[in-house]
C-alpha cells in the first residue's frame, strides 16, 4: 500500500509545476465529479445553470475515484472537484500538493463500506477471521480509510492481508467473482458488491468508531486565489440546487434529471440520495464542519495513513487546507 500512495503522491507532487492558471476571465474550466453518485448539483450541471451564472464554458469529467482526482488537478488539467473523499485530499496535500477545500459536498456513512463474501459467513462478530484475507480496496479513498479504521477497530493485522488496489466498480465485479474475499467501495459499485456479501458495521456503528464519511469540493490553491469570484459563483449555484432537493418539494422533478446524468435508474438514485446529507452553509460554516471538525477529522485521517505506512508524513495542521472565502462570499450573495 505504501508504495502505491507514495508513487501517487511524487508523481502528483512532480506535477504541480505544470498547474496552469486560471484568471477569472478564462473563457473555460473543467470540473470533475463522480459517475454512479447521484448529488442535487447535477439538476444544475444538466440545465446549464453553472455556465449561465459564470458565463463560460466547463468542461465536466468524470472520474473513478477522489486519487484521480488529485492528479488531475496536480497536472492541471482540472480546476474544481466536486465531491472528492477526504482521505484523497489528506493524501494529496500530505504530499505537498497545493489544495483548498472550499466545501462540504456530501455527509453520508451508509453509502461508503467494506463487504465480505456470503460464503466467508464472517460479520462483525468473527471479523477476526478477515486475517491473511484478500481484500480490494481503491487506495488514498475514504473507503481505505474505512476499511484501516475498521480492521484496526477488530484487531486484524492488515500487513498479513493481500490487499490490492481496485476502483471500487472493479471490486465488485472481483468480490462477484470470488476473486477477493472483501471489496470496499462507494455507490453503485457498494449496492453490487452487497448482492454478494455483507457489510461488517453499520453507518451509524461506524460513526461511533468516530469514522466520519464526507466528501468535499476542493480546488487548486491557484484557481481559489486568482478566481475567488467565480469560484464563489459556482458554489452559489450548488448552495442552491442542495437547498432545492432539501426541500423535499422539487424531487419529482429533480430525481429523473439527477439519475439520468448519474447513469442510474430513478429507484437506485432515489435509494442512495435517501443516504445522503447536504449541509447548508450556514452549516458548513458552523463548528461541527469547517469552524474545526473537519480540519481536526484531517489531522486523524492523516494520523491512520502516517500509522498504516501509506503516507510518509504528514502536515503539522490542516487548518490551512481549508478556505471559507468562497463560501463566506456565498452566504452574502
Amino acid at each position: 500500500m505504501k508504495k502505491t500512495v507514495s508513487a501517487f503522491v511524487a508523481g502528483a507532487v512532480m506535477s504541480i509545476a505544470a498547474t496552469s492558471a486560471f484568471a477569472d476571465g478564462h473563457e473555460e474550466i473543467t470540473v470533475a465529479y463522480f459517475l454512479e453518485w447521484p448529488m442535487p448539483f447535477q439538476f444544475a450541471k444538466v440545465n446549464g445553470t453553472y455556465e449561465e451564472v459564470l458565463g463560460k464554458k466547463i468542461n465536466w469529467v468524470s472520474f473513478d475515484s477522489g486519487v484521480a482526482m488529485s492528479a488531475a488537478m496536480a497536472s492541471g488539467d482540472v480546476q474544481i472537484s466536486v465531491s472528492q473523499g477526504v482521505p484523497p485530499f489528506v493524501v494529496a496535500t500530505s504530499g505537498g500538493q497545493d489544495l483548498q477545500i472550499v466545501d462540504v459536498a456530501v455527509s453520508y456513512s451508509e453509502n461508503d463500506n467494506c463487504v465480505v463474501a456470503s460464503g466467508l459467513e464472517i460479520d462483525k462478530t468473527s471479523a477476526a477471521e478477515l486475517a491473511g484475507k484478500k481484500v480490494a480496496v481503491p487506495l488514498g479513498t475514504a473507503a481505505h480509510y474505512g476499511f484501516l479504521k475498521q480492521m484496526g477497530h477488530f484487531g486484524v493485522d492488515v500487513a498479513g492481508m493481500s490487499v490490492v488496489d481496485m476502483a471500487p466498480a472493479e471490486g465488485a465485479a472481483a468480490l462477484s467473482q470470488g476473486a477477493v474475499d472483501m471489496a470496499c467501495g462507494w455507490g453503485g459499485a457498494l449496492r453490487r458488491m452487497k448482492e454478494s456479501g455483507n457489510v461488517l458495521l453499520t453507518g451509524a456503528e461506524k460513526e461511533e468508531l468516530g469514522i466520519l464519511v464526507f466528501d468535499v469540493t476542493s480546488a487548486t490553491a491557484s484557481y481559489v486565489a486568482e478566481s475567488g469570484d467565480d469560484l464563489a459563483k459556482f458554489l452559489k449555484v450548488t448552495a442552491d440546487a442542495n437547498a432545492m432537493w432539501n426541500s423535499g418539494e422539487n424531487t419529482d422533478k429533480m430525481l429523473p434529471v439527477i439519475a439520468k446524468d448519474a447513469g442510474m435508474d430513478e429507484a437506485a438514485t432515489a435509494e442512495t440520495l435517501a443516504g445522503f446529507v447536504f449541509p447548508s452553509v450556514e452549516d458548513q460554516l458552523s463548528a461541527k464542519w469547517f469552524g474545526g471538525g473537519s480540519q481536526a477529522f484531517m489531522g486523524g485521517v492523516a494520523d491512520v495513513f502516517l500509522e498504516s505506512g501509506s503516507i510518509d508524513k504528514t502536515l503539522e495542521s490542516y487548518e490551512g487546507t481549508v478556505n471559507t472565502g468562497p463560501l463566506m462570499a456565498v452566504k452574502g450573495m
